[in-house]
C-alpha cells in the first residue's frame, strides 16, 4: 500500500515525467524510492519486462533482477548511495541483465540517476534508471559477425586474388593473393603495404588511382605487375574499387593474373606481323609477276603477232588466188582478235598506263571499261596530286577499286556507283559506295574461296591503314578505305588485331563490320 504522501509524488512526477520524457522515450524509464519499490515506469519498460502498470508500481526493483544477481545489484546501489554522485552507469563490462515477467533473462544497459524531491515530511530521494534492452541489439550483432564470418570465408575461398587496404596498408587477403605473392599464408600480408608487392613502374599508376578513387561506386581497371616472394614478377590486372565504411578509406583490389594471357597475346602479335609480312612480300611479288607478264603479252607477244598480220598482208598481195586471200583474211581476223585479246589480259593483269600515266588515268580507264562490261554507270571524283603518290600506294589503291567494282558487279544489283579519292591532312581516303541492296542485316558465312573483302582489308591494313564496310543510310552498300601517306616501313599490325580470327566470318558485313 502506497502512503498518501508519495502517491501525491507519483502523481505530481507522472505530470511531469511521464508527459515530457516517459512516453516519449524508446527506452525504459523506471523510477524507484529509497526502498527500491518502484513508483513509475514508462510503457517501454512495462514492454520491457512484461508488465502491467499495476504489476509494476510499488514492486520491488529486485524483481526485475535475476536472483543470483540481486545481492550484486544491491551492493551497486549501496555504492552508488553512499558516492553522493548524480548518476552512473550501472554494471561492469556489460554484466547488467534482466528479468522479463515470464522468466526469460535479457542483456541490459543501464544509467541510475539521483534526484532530491522536497515535501512536508523531508527531503525524499528517488532513484531514476534508464534501461535500454540488448537482447535484440545482440542478436543483430550475432547475425552480422555470422555474415562477417560467412563472407571472410568467401572472400579467402573465392580463386580470384583479392586483398583489401586502408590507404595503403592490407587489412584483408584471401588465400589467393597469397598463392599469386609467394607467401604461405593470407595473414603474412595483413599489415604490409601493397607497394612492397607492386613492381616500381606500376607503383606509380596504382597510387594515382587509388587517389583519384572518391565516390564509392568508382571503380578502375588497370594493369601492373607484383613481384613475387621469389623474385619472379607477374603481370596483373587491377580491378580497384572503393568499399563504404564511414570515415575510413576503405579499398578493394581483386587481382587477375594476366602473365599467360599478355604472353599469348604477344605471340600471336608477332606470329600475325610475321604471317602480315609474309602476305605483303607474296602481294609483291605478285604484283612483280603481273608486271613481268603484262610486258612480255604487250611487247613480245604483241610485237609478234603484229609481224605475222604484216607477212600475211604481203603474202595476200603476192598471191593471185583469191581462194587463198579469203583464207588469209580469216587469218588476220583471228589475228586481231587474238591482239586484242592479249591486251586486255594485259591491262587486266597490270595496266601499263599506270606505270606510264599513272594512278588517276588508270583508275579513269577501270572505271570506264566497267561501265561498258556491267552497264552500271559510274561517277568518278579524284584528287589531284595523286600521280606523286609512292608506288605500293598506288598500286593498292588501283587493286582496291578493281576489287570493289567486281564485288558490285557480282552482287550489289546496283545502276549506279560513285568512287572519290581524296588527301585529306596525311592521308589518302577512298569511298566507294552504290545504290544496290547493300550487305545484309545478318552476317553470312564467308563461302569457301571468296576473298574478295578479306584481300582488300589485309592491303589497307598491311599500310597501316583503317578499313569501314557498312551499309549506306542513303541505301546501297559503301566502303572507305584511309591510308596514311607516309607508309610504315614494315606491315602494320595493332593490338586490336590480337583478339581477331585470322580471317573474318563473314565475306561481307553490315555496320562497318570490318572496320
Amino acid at each position: 500500500m502506497i502512503n498518501p504522501p508519495v502517491s501525491n509524488l507519483i502523481d505530481s512526477l507522472k505530470a511531469v515525467t511521464e508527459s515530457q520524457l516517459a512516453h516519449a522515450a524508446m527506452e525504459g524509464v523506471v523510477m524507484i524510492d529509497e526502498q527500491q519499490r518502484i513508483v513509475m515506469i514508462n510503457p517501454a519498460g512495462l514492454a520491457m519486462f512484461g508488465l502491467t502498470r499495476a504489476q509494476a508500481l510499488g514492486m520491488p526493483l529486485s524483481q526485475l533482477i535475476p536472483e543470483r544477481l540481486r545481492a550484486q545489484h544491491a551492493l551497486h546501489v549501496q555504492s552508488f548511495q553512499a558516492s553522493g554522485q548524480i548518476e552512473r552507469a550501472m554494471g561492469q563490462h556489460n554484466r547488467v541483465v534482466g528479468l522479463r515477467s515470464n522468466g526469460e533473462e535479457f542483456p541490459l544497459e543501464a544509467a541510475i540517476f539521483r534526484s532530491e524531491v522536497v515535501q512536508p515530511t523531508g527531503t525524499q530521494t528517488y532513484y531514476t534508471a534508464l534501461l535500454r534492452d540488448m537482447s535484440e541489439l545482440r542478436r543483430m550483432n550475432s547475425v552480422i559477425d555470422q555474415l562477417n564470418q560467412r563472407l571472410r570465408s568467401l572472400f579467402e575461398r573465392v580463386p580470384v586474388a583479392v586483398w583489401i587496404t586502408e590507404g595503403e596498408q592490407v587489412v584483408f587477403a584471401n588465400r589467393a593473393i597469397a598463392q599469386l605473392t609467394g607467401l604461405n599464408e593470407p595473414s603474412a600480408l595483413v599489415g604490409r603495404s601493397i607497394f612492397e608487392f607492386l613492381t616500381p613502374s606500376s607503383q606509380a599508376t596504382v597510387k594515382g588511382h587509388m587517389q583519384a578513387l572518391g565516390d564509392e561506386d568508382a571503380i578502375s581497371v588497370l594493369t601492373g605487375a607484383i613481384r613475387r616472394a621469389d623474385g619472379t614478377v607477374r603481370e596483373v590486372e587491377l580491378v580497384v574499387g572503393t568499399l563504404p565504411d564511414g570515415d575510413r578509406k576503405i579499398i578493394q583490389m581483386v587481382i587477375n593474373d594476366i602473365t599467360q594471357r599478355t604472353r599469348e597475346k604477344k605471340n600471336l602479335l608477332r606470329s600475325r606481323r610475321a604471317l602480315r609480312e609474309l602476305s605483303a612480300s607474296l602481294v609483291e611479288a605478285r604484283e612483280e609477276e603481273r608486271q613481268r607478264i603484262a610486258r612480255e603479252l604487250h611487247d613480245e607477244l604483241g610485237q609478234k603477232l603484229s609481224a605475222m598480220k604484216l607477212e600475211i598482208s604481203a603474202c595476200m598481195r603476192e598471191h593471185p588466188n583469191p581462194a587463198v586471200v579469203n583464207r588469209a583474211r580469216g587469218v588476220l581476223d583471228m589475228l586481231d582478235e587474238t591482239v586484242a585479246s592479249a591486251r586486255r589480259i594485259a591491262m587486266d593483269l597490270r595496266p601499263l598506263m599506270l606505270d606510264d600515266l599513272g594512278l588517276a588515268e588508270a583508275i579513269d580507264w577501270q572505271v570506264q571499261a566497267f561501265s561498258r562490261r556491267s552497264g552500271i554507270k559510274a561517277e568518278l571524283q579524284l584528287d589531284k596530286g595523286l600521280d606523286t603518290l609512292q608506288p605500293k600506294l598506288i598500286i593498292t589503291v588501283y587493286r582496291i577499286v578493281q576489287e570493289a567494282l567486281t564485288n558490285i558487279t557480282r552482287h550489289a544489283q546496283a545502276t549506279r556507283v560513285s568512287i572519290t579519292l581524296e588527301r585529306q591532312d596525311q592521308e589518302l581516303h577512298l569511298v566507294i559506295q552504290d545504290n544496290g541492296i547493300g550487305f545484309p542485316r545478318v552476317p553470312q558465312a564467308r563461302r569457301a574461296g571468296s576473298f574478295g573483302l578479306l584481300g582488300i582489308r589485309e592491303r589497307v591494313l598491311m599500310l597501316g591503314g583503317r578499313l569501314t564496310v557498312g551499309n549506306a543510310r542513303s541505301g546501297g552498300a559503301r566502303l572507305t578505305a584511309r591510308v596514311p601517306l607516309t607508309l610504315p616501313p614494315f606491315p602494320h599490325v595493332s593490338d586490336e588485331d590480337a583478339h581477331e580470327p585470322i580471317a573474318p566470318f563473314f565475306e561481307s558485313s553490315g555496320h562497318g563490320a570490318l572496320e
